[in-house]
């Protein structure tokens, strides 16, 4: 059995090998690429709950081994584990152990043997016979660097899940944690529901939508950006308490904060406010953060390995006003002097504006640059500018809006607010947004409104972002299966 160890042969030599012994398998009478295997329990399962002496059958992929002459040490594994097998040669039939020297690192087969452990002390099945279930007809990553190229890491998610452990723990964590966040609610009687991907209107936030045409009903659509005024529909046909996790589309930039297709979860609770509803984000992420990573205290590591900060959930998390720590940031006047001044203090800051921005977009430049990006212990950021959130409530006083923005690691995490239910201010401030652009508009969602919807506090959490937090990811590819790349070109 080779384990593609021939440092100075191509792929395309390897693959030959593994094809030669692809066709010897057929002369066996084998199938290389098996049927169905009834598995007693799985290689994760059987390391967690192991005893000695029982007999099992377990199916996965061979991804190390040691041949050591009369007998073989060999990792059985999938994505949720592994378990150590052992054989002897001369255990074997003839025909068995023909059909072992076709095998290679990356075969999938199913064992079936009994439990025991090694004189190291290491949980082992001692296999009574094999069946193969798949020949892996190219070899697989470095054992010991795994794919250590992120182009490669990105685009064949395949090969980075067969050969870097740690990558595929995080997507283990990552589903166990979605399912974790949907128990949360569910148990605090919120009910999942779902509406349309596929809109008329992009509303909900303000950003550039993917477009598309129905040709059936002769109509453009664009892919949501939000799912925001569907779900406050569903407020005024009388659900009280709703979430919803699926996917949003915005066609804008890439980075490692940003993916075109992302994750949101956004919930409603009728009778609320963006203080209780910042009080259930907090209750959330330091229930994840304590059942699946070890408790408040996350660290975040480069990729060599060297600790970059530990960013402390500790509970409770600060709140501050907008206002107050932009002047923390830019100065105790800031709001004082002049627009035109604000702008000569940005300069001094060094935070980058555009000739086209309006005042409201200068301060939010120096709160992104100055306090979001440097802020990594969580931080609630309560009553921002009007302009800013145009479907919120607005506070007494008229000048700015009942929000919170969660900061956490540098970035947002999740927005709440105080929902805006007067359907004659949402109006007037949807119009304002679109600037005169009245198809920007739902007038749909305004004429819902009018009809009735109760004061309601209101959430998004930004999933793939929570998971960055809380896995010490550096970058959203790193927690996305499937990230968008541009297209390759030979």
């Amino acid at each position: 059995m080779s384990e593609d160890t021939t440092h100075h042969s191509t792929e395309a030599e390897l693959i030959a090998v593994r094809r030669a012994k692809l066709a010897r398998l057929r002369e066996l009478g084998i199938d290389p690429f098996g049927a169905r295997f009834v598995i007693s329990t799985s290689p994760a399962e059987l390391q967690t709950n192991f005893s000695e002496g029982v007999k099992v059958k377990i199916a996965g992929r061979i991804t190390a081994l040691r041949d050591m002459g009369k007998s073989v040490f060999f990792q059985l594994s999938d994505v949720l584990g592994s378990i150590q097998g052992y054989f002897g040669l001369k255990t074997l039939s003839e025909n068995d152990a023909a059909a072992w020297q076709c095998l290679d690192r990356g075969d999938w087969i199913g064992v079936e043997g009994e439990t025991f452990l090694t004189r190291t002390g290491e949980p082992t099945v001692k296999i009574e016979s094999f069946t193969v279930l798949s020949k892996s007809l190219r070899p697989m990553p470095d054992k010991w660097h795994g794919v250590a190229d992120r182009e490669i890491k990105y685009r064949k998610r395949h090969l980075d899940l067969m050969g870097n452990p740690d990558s595929a723990a995080i997507f283990v964590k990552r589903i166990l944690m979605v399912a974790e966040i949907r128990r949360f609610f569910q148990e605090r009687g919120f009910l999942e529901v779902e509406t349309p991907m596929l809109q008329d209107v992009a509303g909900g936030a303000a950003a550039r939508p993917f477009e598309t045409y129905h040709n059936a009903l002769a109509m453009p659509l664009t892919l949501r950006i939000a799912p925001e005024l569907f779900l406050k529909r569903l407020l005024v046909g009388g659900f009280t308490k709703i979430f919803e996790l699926n996917r949003n589309f915005r066609n804008e930039g890439i980075s490692r904060r940003h993916n075109p297709e992302f994750t949101m979860l956004e919930a409603y609770w009728a009778f609320s406010d963006f203080e209780e509803m910042a009080d259930l984000v907090e209750e959330l992420t330091c229930t994840l953060a304590e059942k699946f990573c070890g408790g408040l205290h996350i660290e975040h590591k480069d990729e060599e390995g060297n600790l970059i900060r530990t960013i402390n959930l500790t509970r409770p998390w600060k709140r501050a006003g907008y206002r107050e720590l932009i002047e923390d940031a830019a100065g105790a006047d800031f709001f004082t002097i002049t627009a035109e001044q604000r702008r000569l203090r940005c300069q001094e800051l060094g935070v980058e504006i555009s000739a086209g921005m309006v005042d409201h977009e200068v301060i939010q430049q120096v709160f992104e640059k100055l306090v979001e990006e440097k802020n990594f212990d969580p931080v609630f950021v309560t009553r921002m500018a009007a302009e800013l959130v145009p479907l919120a409530k607005v506070s007494p006083g008229g000048k700015t809006v009942e929000v919170y923005e969660l900061i956490i690691n540098g970035q947002e995490i999740s927005p709440g607010y105080s929902e805006l239910n007067d359907p004659d201010v949402q109006r007037q401030r949807l119009e304002h947004q679109s600037g005169g652009e009245e198809q920007k508009v739902d007038y749909e969602f305004i004429e819902t409104l009018e009809h009735g919807m109760p004061p309601a506090g209101g959430i998004g959490i930004g999933i793939d972002r929570l998971i960055m937090m809380l896995t010490g990811a550096p970058t959203i590819r790193d927690v996305v299966l499937f990230p968008q790349l541009k297209k390759k070109t030979e």
